[in-house]
């Protein structure tokens, strides 16, 4: 009976926690600055509408609507005015840039979309590739606004930022801007191979910088051991005086059978060296796993974070088991721990169903 009661209560207590919620926070462009200490419920958001086919999102907001870009043909991205309703909206491109024929001749998807703002204007990062291939770049295309109804959009594509060949350390995909303390741009990018790597970026011509040509590795999982070196779709935020990178493990694209999860570590310097919650350095392996599949979601990863009202919202995509694997948009804020480690709410659902 006292086990029951105690069951009831538990349940009682995350049913309020884990409420779809239905928000209008302020807008915020960019969050260059430490975010301090906070406590609030953690909140899983059931998104509807145009949620389907979406792969790898990331999220962004201009005043009373959110933005979600992703990959697919001439990078498709839809619209949002509470995170709740999705209506498709258009794609960046009317047609592939011309330059990306070098990389793949019979291109159609473009992939792993970033977007950020500075320099008064938003910068798309995208990549293009083939699956499973070094032969990859990463590309720019530069707007004034992301409202296409606004006379002052037009998306224009700034061309190449990296390439990677075979026998380069990386893959240059999942591509991922971040802003530090001193409006500073750093590129993040990585994929399989040698893992996550970071460089510089002139804010100015939202390309690699000349003052600082350092190649950052930032995690690598072939020296762990996993004896595999499947990590991917970096993305940074800071929180606290702390950066962290999240990554994504283990194998996407296989519908149900996919097995992609979460991993985190941090570090006090956006540089690095990252190391996990174990102190096991993000370069030999490590990351602590904050998300994995949860009901009839398989292989949830490839996140994007939104930072507003001191709340990290983190999109992804998972594989929904009910309907043959179609991957789906997710989304949900991230709770942080006492010792400031995140973890998500949709994680912490599964103690419903332990054996008591």
């Amino acid at each position: 009976m006292f086990r029951l009661l105690a069951l009831s209560i538990l349940i009682s207590i995350f049913l309020v926690a884990f409420q779809t919620a239905t928000l209008h926070p302020s807008p915020t462009i960019s969050s260059g600055e430490p975010m301090p200490e906070i406590s609030y419920e953690a909140i899983q958001i059931k998104p509807e509408g145009f949620i389907q086919r979406i792969h790898d999102p990331v999220i962004a907001h201009e005043n009373n609507k959110y933005f979600i870009f992703s990959t697919g043909k001439r990078i498709p991205f839809i619209c949002s005015e509470d995170m709740v309703t999705w209506e498709f909206c258009g794609s960046v491109f009317d047609r592939n840039p011309n330059w990306t024929r070098e990389i793949n001749p019979n291109l159609i998807d473009i992939w792993a979309p970033d977007i950020s703002y500075f320099n008064n204007r938003w910068h798309l990062y995208y990549a293009v590739s083939t699956f499973g291939s070094q032969n990859s770049a990463i590309g720019l295309a530069t707007n004034l606004t992301l409202d296409p109804d606004h006379p002052d959009y037009q998306w224009v594509d700034q061309g190449e930022v990296l390439r990677s060949q075979p026998g380069d350390p990386w893959n240059a995909i999942d591509p991922n801007l971040v802003m530090d303390e001193d409006d500073q741009t750093w590129l993040v990018w990585g994929s399989f191979w040698s893992g996550i790597w970071m460089r510089k970026v002139d804010p100015t011509t939202g390309k690699f910088a000349g003052d600082d040509t350092t190649n950052y590795h930032l995690a690598d999982r072939s020296p762990g051991p996993d004896n595999t070196t499947a990590i991917e779709a970096p993305f940074i935020v800071q929180r606290g005086g702390m950066w962290y990178l999240f990554v994504s493990f283990d194998q996407c694209c296989q519908g149900v059978n996919s097995t992609y999860n979460v991993r985190v570590g941090r570090s006090n310097t956006l540089t690095g060296p990252y190391v996990d919650r174990d102190d096991v350095p993000l370069t030999e392996g490590g990351g602590t796993l904050i998300l994995s599949e949860y009901g009839q979601w398989k292989g949830p990863g490839h996140n994007g974070i939104l930072v507003e009202d001191n709340i990290y919202w983190m999109v992804y995509h998972a594989y929904d088991a009910n309907q043959i694997g179609i991957p789906k948009l997710r989304i949900e804020s991230i709770g942080w721990d006492a010792d400031g480690w995140p973890s998500m709410p949709s994680q912490m659902q599964q103690l419903f169903f332990v054996d008591l």
